[in-house]
Parts: C-alpha cells; sequence; structure tokens
C-alpha cells in the first residue's frame, strides 16, 4: 500500500480512538498519521494468494489476515497495515482491533513502497519480539526475499527466483513462487523508441 502525503501528527491513543472512524486506513508512525492508498491489480493478486496458502495451510491453527488488520509493533506504536500478517500467539485471538504478536509479515512490493519496506518499516517491525519472519515479494516480477530470525536474533535473507520453492519456517509451509503469482500480468515493457523500425 502506499502512503499519502498528507500527514497528521497525534498521540497513540489518540490515532486509535480517531483511525477507526475514518473512511480510509491510516498509518501511525512515530506520531505521524499517514493516509494509506489502494494498490494495483497485481499487488492485490500476489497478497490474495498468499494469504490463500497460508489459510488454507494453517487450518485455523493461526491467525491470517491480509491487508486491513493492523500491526501495533510496540505500546506506542508504530501501527502499520501489513499486506499480509500471522499470529500463532493466544493473545491476539482476544482481541478484534490489532496484532500485536505477529510471527510472520509479509509486504508485496511497489516502486513507491520498497525503500520504506526493506530499510525503515523492517526497522520497526524487528521491535516485535515475536516476529520470525518478514517476506518481501515483488509485485512487478516474480521473486521474493525471506528474512528469518536465527538462533543468535539475527536477521538472515534468504531470495527465491521464479523457478524455487519458497519455504515460509515460521508455519512449515513450503510453496512455489509460482504460486503466489497465480492470475498475475504483468505490464508489457514499453518499446524503445529507438529500436522501432519505419
Amino acid at each position: 500500500m502506499i502512503a499519502s502525503p498528507q500527514r497528521q501528527f497525534m498521540s497513540p491513543e489518540a490515532y486509535l480512538e480517531w483511525e477507526p472512524l475514518q473512511e480510509c486506513r491510516y498509518e501511525y508512525i512515530d506520531g505521524e498519521v499517514l493516509a494509506m492508498t489502494g494498490g494495483t491489480k497485481p499487488h492485490n493478486r500476489v497478497a490474495a494468494n498468499l494469504f490463500t496458502a497460508l489459510d488454507q495451510h494453517l487450518g485455523g491453527r493461526c491467525e491470517v489476515y491480509i491487508a486491513d488488520v493492523k500491526v501495533q509493533v510496540t505500546a506506542k506504536g508504530p501501527y502499520h497495515y501489513p499486506d499480509v500478517v500471522v499470529s500463532c500467539d493466544q493473545r491476539d485471538q482476544n482481541t478484534n482491533q490489532v496484532i500485536c504478536y505477529p510471527c510472520l509479515i509479509a509486504e508485496v512490493l511497489s516502486p513507491s513502497t520498497e525503500a520504506i519496506d526493506r530499510g525503515k518499516k523492517f526497522r520497526q517491525y524487528r521491535q516485535a519480539q515475536s516476529l520470525q519472519e518478514y517476506v518481501l515479494i515483488q509485485a512487478d516480477q516474480k521473486g521474493v526475499d525471506c528474512f528469518r530470525k536465527n538462533e543468535a536474533g539475527l536477521w538472515v535473507m534468504q531470495s527465491y527466483e521464479a523457478e524455487d520453492e519458497l519455504w515460509l519456517e515460521t508455519v512449515d509451509l513450503t510453496l512455489p513462487v509460482e504460486a503466489l503469482y497465480r492470475q498475475v500480468r504483468f505490464d508489457e515493457p514499453e518499446p524503445n523508441p529507438k529500436s522501432l523500425s519505419l
């Protein structure tokens, strides 16, 4: 999802009271409230494909949500709306407002959000002690980067290409990367005017 440049500042408590009354979704970062806008069809389809695979695999053992459920990283924020989030913590089943104990978060990348998703947002998500995997999925080509927290508490990245099988260790799910791109049509590249002959 894309954050709008229209910004407001408020306390975490004020944000939690105000945001449910709004027509669109807002993320909360360091006192700043950012409006979220819609994504592309490929972005939506990739997130839906991952959600479906996780939901079928987990069979109710864990909770999996898509796009419209916010994650509270710490008691004072930030609050984000990841594309897909999984929680296997019983404490998250006792609230309908937020996920506080995610074990897996996935973001579908777009050109306008990739730097934030890989940088600032990932740094913020890592504050959640329960988080074990952070998955970044390309929306304009086939490819996945999966960050896993190892036993030493360090984050290690593994990249997957179109022909690979993605392994989500946290939930013990293996699926072909191709499955994430079911029914996804990529934009055709613009022809290079210099290569066109008359």
